[in-house]
């Protein structure tokens, strides 16, 4: 592989890496390596930053790194909560909630797909609220196990508006996706 080829990929290299974590952070979990497990964390962030920095700096963005991006986001997100959640660090009916919202969005773009109607799902405000409310949970308890600070106001509140968040952005991709499927079979 030349350099200029290795260049021109290393978008998409840092996010496999990213996925590649996954099953590394579960285990620092598991295992109640809070230190590695936020250090891990902390180390997917900046990645995330890096890469999409190099996609948009140097054009090098492209069709795999559109969909392996917010994949290895995702997965890391999703395996941290439920995880989190079986180690007793969150309450399991939020990471049920987080996992469902993920599956019913994903349904529906298969399920338009699979009807002949594929909708493009745009990030709404309300979905990148949650992402980081999500994100900022999920440090904050890694974070608080690692440096043995326990839990105090800003647990609950951020369970609860993770919960909110989660809720509201379901319902406003599947009110999106509603609007596209029912307009679309009225054009029909």
């Amino acid at each position: 592989m030349s350099a200029q080829s290795l260049f021109s990929s290393l978008p998409n290299l840092i996010s496999l890496a990213r996925l590649v974590l996954v099953p590394v952070v579960i285990a620092m979990i598991i295992d109640q390596a809070w230190v590695q497990a936020f250090l891990i964390f902390v180390a997917a962030g900046v990645s995330d930053a890096i890469d999409g920095f190099l996609a948009k700096r140097f054009n090098l963005a492209s069709e795999l790194g559109a969909y392996l991006d917010p994949l290895a986001d995702k997965a890391l997100l999703i395996t941290i909560y439920v995880t989190l959640a079986a180690v007793n660090a969150l309450p399991a009916t939020l990471a049920i909630l987080v996992v469902f919202r993920d599956v019913l969005i994903i349904g529906a773009v298969i399920m338009s797909w699979l009807l002949d109607n594929p909708v493009k799902i745009k990030p709404l405000v309300v979905s990148k609220l949650n992402t980081a409310a999500q994100i900022m949970l999920a440090g904050a308890v890694l974070g608080a196990r690692a440096f043995e600070i326990p839990p105090g106001w800003w647990y609950n509140l951020f369970v609860y508006l993770v919960a909110l968040l989660t809720i509201a952005s379901t319902i406003a991709y599947l009110t999106q996706w509603m609007r596209h499927m029912e307009s679309d079979s009225a054009d029909h």
